[in-house]
């Protein structure tokens, strides 16, 4: 077999990117995800975040969500597992949107992050012609600062940030990476949350406390009702034995109050 090597002429070049709004009669993909983890996972990044107080309205932070590029004329749409964008356009933040076009419609994109599957996505694919790979398309087109990749079944989590143009891993902190631009840690838990046993993405705060979910609110709020109700038992008990004293001495303790 004859290999023929590209002269610098044959190879790519850089792409010319241009941000136009998507055609109102344009049909989206409905590909489903690949299994029912998914929605799960990426939901379970958001609900810490809005119980912590971490949303604000102009953010949209979603799952399997296109995100808009034309690139050399052509009109290119990936759907990252998990996208959190900063700030968009008033007049485009509403629930029933599917798409977004960085820069056209508000922010660029701060993070993204895909969940591996069994399937190949091309999560690491640098590949520059079409179909583009993800990495290529998040590093060189969209300019994401952050991307997570993340393994649900191992746990194993990869964070790299954008720097000079290419992303460069991030060195996490006993296995949690910050995240200065949303002032957070992002890494790994493992546990059961709505059925499902495995391997989480969670968020600490500067002080590595831990963003708690909706249920784990309510067992803390619990354990703290429960343990208010101990504290008080203990003290009735107290006051009792203190009481039976007195009257062993002779004493009448409705005398003393």
């Amino acid at each position: 077999m004859v290999v023929t090597q590209k002269t610098p002429s044959d190879r790519p070049s850089n792409p010319t990117v241009t941000w136009e709004k998507l055609p109102d009669d344009f049909q989206l993909d409905d590909t489903p995800v690949e299994n029912t983890g998914q929605p799960l996972l990426a939901g379970a990044l958001r609900e810490a975040l809005e119980l912590a107080g971490q949303i604000q309205p102009e953010m949209l932070i979603a799952s399997n969500f296109g995100l808009c590029a034309t690139v050399n004329g052509t009109l290119v749409i990936k759907a990252p597992d998990w996208v959190y964008v900063p700030s968009v356009l008033s007049y485009t933040a509403f629930q029933e949107r599917r798409s977004y076009t960085p820069h056209l419609e508000g922010a660029n994109p701060l993070i993204v992050m895909e969940f591996l599957s069994e399937t190949d996505g091309g999560e690491y694919s640098a590949r520059r012609i079409p179909p583009l790979g993800k990495w290529f398309y998040y590093e060189q087109i969209l300019q994401v600062p952050i991307y997570a990749i993340f393994e649900p079944e191992s746990g194993h989590l990869e964070v790299f940030r954008l720097q000079q143009g290419r992303y460069e891993p991030l060195i996490p902190d006993a296995d949690r990476y910050w995240i200065a631009e949303i002032n957070l840690f992002l890494g790994t838990w493992q546990g059961e949350k709505e059925g499902r046993s495995g391997y989480w993405l969670r968020w600490w705060d500067t002080d590595q406390n831990l963003l708690l979910w909706g249920m784990e609110r309510i067992e803390q709020e619990r354990q703290r009702a429960e343990q208010e109700r101990q504290r008080a038992e203990q003290e009735r008990q107290r006051a009792e034995r203190l009481a039976e004293y007195l009257r062993s001495q002779g004493i009448n303790p409705d005398d003393l109050s």
